[in-house]
């Protein structure tokens, strides 16, 4: 399962929009819920990002991902 993890880099700071920026993530899950705890925890373990949300990209919003050139798994 592929996750998008839209973060802040900083935690010091109010999150503010303009500033919202995204990662992707793979990770093996059971279930949907499972993969996002999984994922938070690894950005979080190895990061200092504010993480503000995590979604489980679906097939077609991961094909839009990929045409639109953004698309790049990271390694944690």
């Amino acid at each position: 399962m592929i996750y998008k993890v839209f973060y802040q880099e900083r935690k010091d700071r109010s999150p503010k929009r303009e500033q919202t920026k995204a990662l992707y993530v793979e990770v093996e899950a059971s279930t949907e819920l499972e993969g996002r705890i999984i994922a938070r925890k690894l950005v979080e373990d190895k990061t200092d990002y504010n993480i503000e949300f995590v979604e489980l990209l679906s097939d077609k919003h991961l094909e839009y991902e990929k045409e639109t050139g953004v698309f790049e798994l990271t390694e944690l």
